[in-house]
């Protein structure tokens, strides 16, 4: 039986966008289960369906013969253990250890970035995103330390490499923070922005985002800096 992938908006969804970039890049196949976001309440229909596959009824949730497996952290080690042949985290221990700690800082940090940068691909705020700058000094360490981390990382590799060389779970973590920082056209030195153009030229990457593009939904609660577009 296939493995199942519970997502909500590729859009919005920076959580679901993980897991599936991760099984699409690394050649993993699955069915993909789209349930779209109308509301986070607990009445809605997002949460009911989904709480239907997983007790805390949020994506994403990967569906193994039944067996369900939630959270992106989860979900990544859990592949990484069904498929070893596919190297998804580093073979080095050490790097190995090392990828697990920034992927564990990344689900649990980067707050002020997560909070006023909501990813959003369809989307060019360039003049939101100066604002934000200006004036969110959160978001400045936030992006203080992803520069710090991945030059860290990427010193260590060849020119070109991802943040471990080849394509891992951690590039999968960071690929939804690249589309914000797109989206928002936050400053990054030069090697960075080669970094995160690479991330977003991987085919996992650029076949989420040309979904992502496909939805044309307008979700208010995940449309802070925006007003609805006018009916097509």
């Amino acid at each position: 039986m296939a493995l199942q992938l519970i997502i909500g908006n590729k859009n919005y969804s920076s959580w679901s966008m993980r897991p599936w970039v991760l099984m699409r890049q690394a050649g993993i196949p699955f069915e993909e289960i789209q349930i779209r976001f109308d509301s986070f309440e607990a009445d809605s229909v997002f949460k009911q369906r989904v709480k239907a596959i997983n007790p805390v009824g949020k994506v994403p949730a990967l569906v193994d013969d039944g067996f369900v497996v939630w959270d992106s952290l989860a979900i990544a080690e859990a592949l990484a253990e069904r498929f070893p042949d596919k190297h998804l985290w580093p073979t080095d221990p050490r790097q190995r250890a090392r990828a697990r700690s920034v992927c564990a800082e990344m689900h649990s940090g980067f707050n002020a970035l997560r909070s006023h940068c909501p990813m959003n691909i369809e989307a060019a705020l360039p003049d939101v995103g100066a604002l934000i700058w200006r004036d969110q000094a959160g978001v400045r360490a936030d992006v203080e330390r992803l520069v710090a981390m991945w030059r860290d990382l990427l010193a260590a590799q060849a020119a070109g490499a991802l943040l471990f060389g080849s394509f891992t779970i951690a590039d999968a973590f960071f690929a939804p923070v690249c589309t914000r920082i797109r989206t928002y056209a936050l400053p990054v030195p030069d090697d960075i922005q080669a970094y995160v153009d690479r991330v977003l030229a991987l085919p996992g990457v650029r076949a989420w985002i040309d979904d992502a593009l496909k939805e044309h939904d307008f979700i208010a609660f995940d449309e802070p800096y925006r007003v609805a577009p006018a009916p097509r």
